[in-house]
């Protein structure tokens, strides 16, 4: 039931925001010359899918979580981007495609062994990972991993339609921040 009201928000999503898509896609090809950054990201049972997102720091810097990497990486764009959380937007396309839920545990990169270990222990990885989540609205970030796998298991626990709803709402209203950077 949640793939299908995954797949049919995704596309009503990607459809009705396509203006601004490719506004903020002509505004970042003219800022960073590359408007889509792509990145490895662990999925459902730890497997590999490529996150889509705008790209909100300069093309040289590190692959990395954003809490290890530094805030004058984020371009002027990018800051505004991210505080409006447009910068999210492509992952509609992975919502679409199968690859992430619009409700589910963020996404980790490969080399958050901390998160991974505390995630594993609480078996976050039996769902697919999403765009939003009871830690996104509690503005818990992956610079804290045990308390990111827990408020995740939380979720997990108590996830049913009514609760898939809430945390949509709560994000589209505006709760949460993101993910931090240094």
């Amino acid at each position: 039931m949640v793939r299908l009201f995954d797949f049919f928000f995704s596309l009503i999503g990607i459809f009705l925001l396509l203006p601004i898509y490719l506004l903020v896609s002509v505004v970042l090809f003219f800022d960073t010359g590359s408007p889509i950054f792509i990145q490895k990201r662990m999925g459902i049972n730890k497997k590999p899918f490529n996150l889509y997102k705008f790209r909100t720091m300069h093309l040289d810097t590190k692959q990395a979580a954003s809490h290890l990497v530094d805030s004058s990486s984020i371009t002027k764009i990018g800051f505004v981007l991210r505080r409006i959380k447009l910068d999210e937007l492509p992952q509609l396309f992975n919502v679409f495609f199968g690859d992430m839920s619009l409700v589910g545990p963020r996404p980790n990169l490969f080399d958050q062994e901390e998160l991974i270990q505390y995630r594993t222990k609480f078996d976050v990885y039996s769902i697919k990972p999403g765009i939003t989540g009871l830690a996104q609205i509690s503005n818990i970030d992956m610079s804290k991993p045990e308390l990111l796998a827990t408020y995740d298991q939380k979720m997990l626990n108590n996830l049913n339609l009514r609760s898939y709803f809430y945390y949509i709402f709560k994000t589209i209203t505006g709760s949460g921040k993101g993910d931090a950077v240094k």
